[in-house]
């Protein structure tokens, strides 16, 4: 690893930590109203349409949406709105007992009827969602919910657990729901929504005890220093994913309480691997691949927050991390990757620094986003690294939807993803969105153009899979397919953290992203 690097991270860390006057006091006199909580966020889906993921997903996240089932802290899904449920021998038909006492945010009672029409209203607008869940039909009859699945499906409860299934009324007809979003259950309901606040206000018939706060204020403050200065000043009461260069600030005790887990996300790099793409070239990947000190980046950038990465599942999900680590390792080897480049033609003739053919520099375009202090970090790093073997990287700063359009249209070479590397109750959902083939528009949510026969197999085996231990099994060798492949570059798995002021209390991060501000966040007595 190059010490320029080094001397980039210790530099923008040292930025990070940059203390003001201003924003050493002011304690709470700035804080506002105690009947409103404000926090500060990354971003928001810039529309409220839960069958779209970003907007399910906000709805679920802020304290508006609800689903039938929620993941617990082990990442089990456990009973929600539904109180419980069971599947029959037949392995095809679930009963669901909806909750009794759940109203929506109008008053109307939650009904199995009204939940049958919610999840068809997603089965028919998200064709993804409905490649998941696999429902032939449905039957509403007072509070129980019966639904028959086209081939057995153990993790039904999971899938209806992902944010487009957010239980919804359908009844009303007059809503404008990308702009006001749609009447649900959770114990906030949106007032405004703008690309840079969403305003909340309290649900006067929550069915799950007293809502704590009469509003919610979600100011966007998508660069993480910002963020933190505001939770400092008092501006706001809590603020997510504060970088580990500023956590430093937030060392009282008395003032600030911090809570961390490791999460079962990740950072990478997608990678278009289309012809034409400059990574089309497998000996282009893999001599990219072997030029990164992914170790270095998490241990010493990172300061220990992140887990090294290799494998594409988490380690906390228990799919062969250390297995595979052991296999792999982090296929560091500068030496390799020089010699890569020179088997694929690529030299540097003109004694630039850069590696060309046919008169044309190897350049490779890194589409980011900035609204996570380590993003641009593993960027600049990867940038150094790269051009210590003589590729150059052209670092693509976008805001977090144009990062989303540029990966719904494959207009990236490398493209920044964070996430969790598990969706709706399994990881096959993760992997078949990311890597399994698009075929005539079958996958259209991979646009990096990877394709691998024996991954899409191993990904059909699995969806009718029921043993646990063959699961584990498949799961384990579709990640070494993608390795063997270089189909993506993981840097590293993420701790997570929500920082508050000691005066909120609950204010707990879960190792699932879907769930933040809940009812249990309440000011202390």
């Amino acid at each position: 690893m190059k010490v320029r690097w080094k001397k980039t991270a210790a530099a923008a860390l040292a930025g990070l930590c940059i203390v003001t006057a201003a924003g050493c006091g002011g304690g709470d006199k700035n804080a506002g109203k105690k009947e409103i909580l404000k926090v500060g966020v990354t971003g928001l889906a810039d529309t409220l349409e839960p069958a779209d993921y970003a907007a399910g997903q906000t709805l679920i996240r802020w304290g508006q949406g609800e689903t039938l089932a929620k993941f617990d802290k082990t990442m089990h899904a456990a009973p929600w709105l539904a109180e419980r449920w069971q599947v029959a021998d037949d392995k095809l038909t679930w009963t669901f007992i909806i909750r009794d006492r759940v109203k929506f945010s109008n008053g109307n009672k939650v009904t199995a009827e009204a939940v049958r029409s919610s999840l068809e209203r997603t089965l028919a607008k998200s064709a993804e969602a409905k490649g998941w869940a696999r429902i032939e039909s449905m039957k509403a009859e007072g509070q129980t919910l019966t639904i028959r699945t086209k081939q057995p499906l153990p993790h039904l409860p999971g899938v209806l657990c992902d944010p487009r299934f957010t239980v919804i009324d359908t009844s009303v007809k007059d809503r404008d729901i990308p702009q006001r979003g749609p009447v649900c259950t959770g114990p906030y309901t949106v007032a405004s929504f703008t690309g840079d606040k969403a305003v909340l206000e309290a649900n006067p018939h929550y069915w799950d005890g007293p809502v704590p706060f009469k509003g919610v204020e979600l100011p966007v403050l998508a660069d993480p220093h910002t963020r933190a200065m505001a939770l400092k000043k008092g501006q706001v009461d809590a603020a997510v994913d504060i970088a580990s260069g500023d956590l430093t600030l937030f060392q009282d005790a008395n003032a600030f309480r911090v809570s961390e887990t490791e999460s079962v996300s990740s950072v990478l790099s997608l990678l278009n691997v289309k012809p034409g793409k400059p990574l089309a070239d497998k000996r282009i990947r893999d001599a990219l691949i072997c030029c990164l000190d992914r170790p270095a980046y998490c241990k010493t950038l990172l300061k220990g927050t992140f887990i090294p990465g290799g494998p594409v599942l988490a380690p906390g999900l228990g799919y062969g991390y250390d297995a595979l680590m052991q296999s792999y390792g982090s296929r560091q080897d500068v030496g390799k990757s020089k010699k890569l480049l020179a088997e694929a033609g690529w030299k540097d003739t003109n004694r630039d620094g850069f590696v060309d053919k046919d008169g044309k520099t190897l350049e490779i375009g890194f589409t980011i986003c900035a609204d996570r202090a380590e993003l641009p970090l593993f960027a600049e790093a990867v940038k150094l690294d790269a051009k210590n073997v003589g590729i150059k990287v052209n670092i693509k700063t976008a805001d977090r939807n144009a990062l989303e359009q540029a990966r719904k249209t494959g207009d990236y070479d490398m493209l920044i993803h964070t996430g969790m590397t598990t969706l709706a109750g399994s990881p096959l959902h993760y992997l078949d969105r990311n890597w399994k083939s698009d075929k005539n528009g079958s996958n259209p949510q991979n646009t990096s153009g990877y394709s691998n026969a024996a991954f899409d197999a191993l990904s059909d085996a699995l969806a009718a899979e029921a043993d646990p231990a063959k699961q584990k099994k498949m799961l384990l060798d579709m990640q070494k397919i993608l390795l063997d492949d270089t189909a993506v570059i993981v840097f590293g798995y993420p701790k997570t953290n929500i920082v508050s002021r000691t005066g909120i209390v609950h204010a707990d991060v879960n190792p699932c992203d879907d769930y933040r501000i809940t009812k249990d966040w309440k000011r202390k007595e």
